[in-house]
């Protein structure tokens, strides 16, 4: 497999922050996650309802944010923005990290942004040459609108989701018990 670059990701793996800014990640993060089994067919069908329902979900997330007049680029926009923990708001590095961008095609996103009227952007505070990305009104009126959606939308879904997520987990349990049965060491004793 070819090496893999990555510019800047935070993710969740295992229960545990995996933080990766500019490092050379092989594989499967480089051997950090051990492929534990070979998939079964089961395995598959549980990956296809997955990419299945999360491309089902970000096709109906795309079609909500066109009929609210955004594109579904400003829309993620607006949301990265909005769901960034610092309340002065993210700079256009943290917000292309966000969307898995690159800096110029942020800059292009935010610039179509500021002329629609969504967002605004803010000289930081403390340093003079950071730019700060803010909701306008308008920016927190429509995401807001869409956000209501989304929630309800994804409180359908919820329920067959975790279910999905629950069979893996389930499998992979299963997966570990037989495996720790045949390795452990037996108790009995000869006579």
């Amino acid at each position: 497999m070819s090496p893999l670059r990555i510019q800047s990701c935070e993710c969740i793996v295992g229960g545990n922050p995996l933080v990766a800014h500019g490092q050379l990640l092989v594989g499967r993060a480089a051997g950090k996650m051990p492929v534990m089994h070979t998939p079964t067919d089961e395995d598959y069908a549980h990956l296809l309802a997955l990419r299945t329902g999360l491309r089902r979900f970000l096709g109906w997330s795309e079609q909500r944010a066109r009929a609210a007049g955004l594109t579904p680029a400003q829309h993620q926009l607006l949301l990265a923005i909005r769901g960034h923990g610092e309340p002065q708001g993210p700079t256009i590095s943290q917000t292309a990290a966000y969307l898995h961008l690159r800096h110029n095609s942020a800059v292009e996103l935010a610039d179509r942004a500021v002329g629609a009227g969504l967002i605004s952007r803010e000289q930081d505070a403390d340093r003079s040459s950071v730019v700060r990305l803010r909701l306008t009104e308008a920016g927190k009126d429509a995401l807001a609108a869409l956000s209501e959606l989304h929630l309800e939308e994804l409180a359908h879904l919820a329920p067959t989701m975790q279910t999905l997520l629950a069979s893996f987990v389930d499998d992979d349990h299963e997966r570990s018990a037989q495996t720790s049965d045949l390795d452990a060491p037996s108790n009995s004793v000869s006579s």
